[in-house]
């Protein structure tokens, strides 16, 4: 049985997994009205991906007869100086998600909840996932930026990146 405490904490988790979508979608819309429209799809994958998320998490609050409560999602930023600019918030963003999803674990180690444990491991391996990929995207337009050519290659190559449901999620 899931604790209060760590139910409160999931429902928070879900609050901040829907801010992190709707960053993404800010993100999409700033690098798409500066003309990137392959990395404006990249961050509107990543949007679906953090909606996703926040389903998984839905589904085990309900899979533990426990009440979602859902929050209001706070404002969050509409520009970015660059491209770049965007990338290194991104990394930073995921380690921030990282430490939240690090916290959850803790609460369920405390719990001894094996259930819990176990599903928050998925979580554990898709931030380090999420922040390698953050990584690399913002080495890779560190060292295209200033060169029309190299960020009109980055533009393309995310423009073929595809969503893909999250395994938790599949039937």
């Amino acid at each position: 049985m899931i604790s209060k405490k760590l139910a409160k904490a999931i429902n928070e988790q879900i609050n901040a997994e829907m801010w992190s979508a709707y960053l993404y979608l800010s993100m999409s819309q700033d690098v798409y009205a500066k003309g990137f429209k392959g990395i404006a799809h990249w961050y509107k994958v990543q949007f679906l991906e953090e909606q996703a998320h926040a389903a998984i998490m839905i589904n085990y609050l309900h899979s533990q007869d426990e009440r979602v409560i859902l929050a209001p999602i706070a404002k969050v930023q509409t520009e970015w100086k660059s491209v770049l600019a965007a990338f290194e918030d991104t990394l930073k963003h995921e380690q921030k998600v990282t430490a939240m999803i690090n916290n959850l674990c803790d609460i369920a180690d405390e719990d001894k909840d094996r259930a819990a444990q176990n599903f928050l491991a998925w979580f554990i391996d898709e931030q380090v996932e999420e922040e390698e990929n953050a990584r690399d995207l913002a080495r890779k337009c560190k060292m295209a930026e200033g060169h029309l050519g190299g960020m009109i290659m980055l533009d393309n190559e995310l423009a073929a990146r595809k969503y893909h449901t999250p395994s938790p999620l599949k039937d």
